[in-house]
């Protein structure tokens, strides 16, 4: 069952609560009056008060890298030329559904988001990127109830884990394919039509909104997060809004994961933990220095009887179908690691794979265009890692949970969106 629970303390402005509503989950999809009656589409009199607001605060963009948004948003307002800002609402992570329940639900808040980026970049021109059917219908249809004076354009993509990158989106706005492009430059110095570009995630730009109309909350309201957690078998799953530093615990007792001997953090992109599993917070740098990442806020937990070898077979086998198959180097690791994943998991591994899984790990990241041939070595690196036992386990016996394939297209992860 996929539920909306908020975490917030009570009376703490959040994107899944709104004051008009008290603070039952936001179900049905706010309009204009309702979103003009809590504050929305409010002037912008001073720019750089908003900007060194979330500076103060220390938002970071929600899409995955946690990059500081306001690093960014100077960056595109100092360079030269007009600049473009796009709400980048693709989800490539098929555990993540925190975006596209944004863009269904609050589109007002987005599209506010979006207006408040270009009033502090100096752009004119903006675009919603997404690959949503009922998102897009959402967007287009508060776009005709609130022109805000930014010239915006709906762009709807084909999903793909690598179509939401930022050169991707570039690349695919400007009417090429969804794909990364070498970098320098970024989108912030060159992107779309060779303007400073300032592609945002929409939860990011949804915070930054609702920091404009609460002031005194911004600190609360840049540190929560949007966390879509699930498990086996799909059967549990749910959209959260919680506190920076929430235990994973609380988060698996809440929904239905108490169980969970393991977690797949961040999608795909911030690795397995094991043992003390429970004893991490949502963080970024916490996260971090446990050798993961929380990346889009998705998390996947593995009852005791899961096997971590057969859950990484599939996301490294997805990881290496969804690759955009433009550097070599992303071609030949991610499918080095999908296959000699897969020959263990079949018991057909030789003595020397994992020496060969754990020095691919340590050399591949970084050397492809985007995130994805980094995040197939991390679901690698913290298998060896945390997993060491259930690996020599599989050179001994057959493991049953491994004997059928593992598909590549990314079931076991995806959750329906609330």
């Amino acid at each position: 069952m996929t539920g909306v629970h908020s975490l917030l303390p009570e009376g703490q402005p959040g994107l899944l609560v709104s004051p008009v509503f008290g603070a039952e989950p936001y179900r049905g999809v706010e309009d204009l009056p309702a979103y003009l009656a809590v504050g929305g589409y409010a002037p912008l009199t001073m720019r750089d008060r908003l900007l060194d607001r979330i500076h103060a605060v220390g938002l970071r963009g929600r899409g995955g890298a946690g990059f500081a948004t306001a690093v960014k948003l100077r960056a595109v307002r100092d360079a030269p030329g007009r600049a473009v800002v796009v709400a980048n609402g693709e989800e490539g992570e098929p555990g993540s559904v925190k975006d596209r329940w944004l863009l269904r639900h609050r589109p007002h808040l987005i599209l506010d988001g979006l207006w408040l980026a270009a009033a502090m970049t100096g752009a004119e021109r903006g675009f919603v990127y997404l690959s949503d059917a009922r998102a897009e219908q959402a967007v287009r249809h508060a776009l005709t109830e609130r022109p805000t004076g930014l010239s915006v354009d709906v762009v709807r993509t084909d999903p793909a884990y690598v179509a939401g990158e930022e050169t991707a989106v570039v690349r695919r706005i400007e009417g090429g394919p969804a794909l990364p492009t070498a970098k320098p430059p970024r989108p912030f110095e060159a992107g779309i039509g060779g303007a400073p570009t300032l592609v945002a995630n929409v939860e990011t730009l949804a915070r930054i909104a609702v920091m404009r109309a609460c002031p005194d909350a911004a600190a609360a309201v840049a540190g929560a997060h949007l966390v879509t957690v699930s498990g086996s078998g799909g059967s549990t799953a749910a959209l959260a809004e919680v506190p920076v530093g929430t235990h994973l615990k609380v988060l698996a007792d809440l929904c239905g994961h108490g169980r969970a001997g393991a977690v797949l953090l961040g999608g795909l992109f911030g690795g397995l933990h094991g043992a003390g599993w429970s004893d991490l917070r949502l963080d970024h740098d916490r996260l971090r220095a446990a050798g993961g990442a929380l990346g889009c806020g998705a998390l996947h937990f593995l009852l005791p009887e899961d096997c971590p070898v057969a859950v990484a077979t599939e996301a490294a086998g997805y990881l290496a179908a969804q690759s955009a198959r433009q550097c070599g180097v992303c071609i030949s690791g991610t499918g080095a690691l999908a296959g000699t994943l897969a020959a263990m998991a079949r018991g057909e591994a030789d003595d020397a794979a994992t020496d060969r899984l754990r020095r691919w790990s340590r050399e591949l990241p970084g050397r492809g265009a985007c995130g994805l041939l980094d995040a197939a070595a991390r679901v690698v690196s913290t298998l060896l890692a945390h997993f060491p036992g259930r690996i020599a386990a599989h050179r001994e016996a057959t493991c049953p949970t491994c004997a059928d394939p593992a598909p590549h297209d990314g079931r076991r992860f995806a959750v329906p969106v609330p």
